[in-house]
């Protein structure tokens, strides 16, 4: 039993080392956008490719559709609630979105379907004092059309509705401000 136990808890902190490691993969990328009948997905480096719109419901129920937000800097952070990276990045995501939520929104699309329910997702908004949008992705159809296969995933959209820039992995707030300051600095 303690065996066992001792050997949960080793895989658990690869795991956590692992995630934290794909941090440092930070790319512009193109996701998957409606053509018609056909879907397009492909990594374009150094090139801007419009965010996929999508429109999903907040914990409260509001519609919150992401081209609504044009002319603000958009960040879409794709989580579970049993994600560890995912509960370490967001108190840094709570602080930097008091500082910034005049020109930042925070848009933490909940991947539901891969989760465990609403309630756990109020549990875990609560618990961490969550004043930003918390969408649910109840489907899975979002995070498919993000390409999330790890979490946290985060997607930097600039103010015209363009991918600045893809993060695996947990961001701090100090990575965040960077983010924002070299976005701003681009669009000068």
């Amino acid at each position: 039993m303690r065996k066992n136990m001792i050997g949960a808890a080793i895989v658990a902190v690869l795991v956590v080392i692992f995630f934290v490691n794909l941090s440092g993969d930070k790319m512009a990328v193109e996701v998957k956008k409606d053509k018609g009948n056909e879907q397009q997905s492909a990594v374009q480096k150094g090139q801007a490719t419009e965010a996929a719109d999508f429109t999903l419901k907040s914990l409260t129920g509001e519609e919150v559709t992401l081209s609504s937000l044009r002319g603000k800097i958009v960040i879409v952070n794709l989580w579970a609630t049993w994600c560890p990276p995912c509960r370490q990045e967001m108190p840094h995501m709570q602080k930097f979105y008091e500082k910034h939520q005049e020109e930042v929104e925070i848009l933490a699309v909940n991947l539901t379907s891969e989760d465990y329910g609403t309630e756990k997702v109020a549990e875990f908004v609560s618990e961490f004092g969550l004043t930003f949008p918390v969408l649910l992705d109840q489907t899975g159809e979002i995070g498919k059309l993000y390409e999330v296969y790890t979490i946290p995933t985060s997607y930097i959209i600039d103010k015209e509705g363009m991918i600045f820039q893809k993060i695996i992995g947990p961001m701090d707030e100090e990575y965040m401000e960077q983010l924002i300051t070299a976005l701003n600095e681009t669009e000068k």
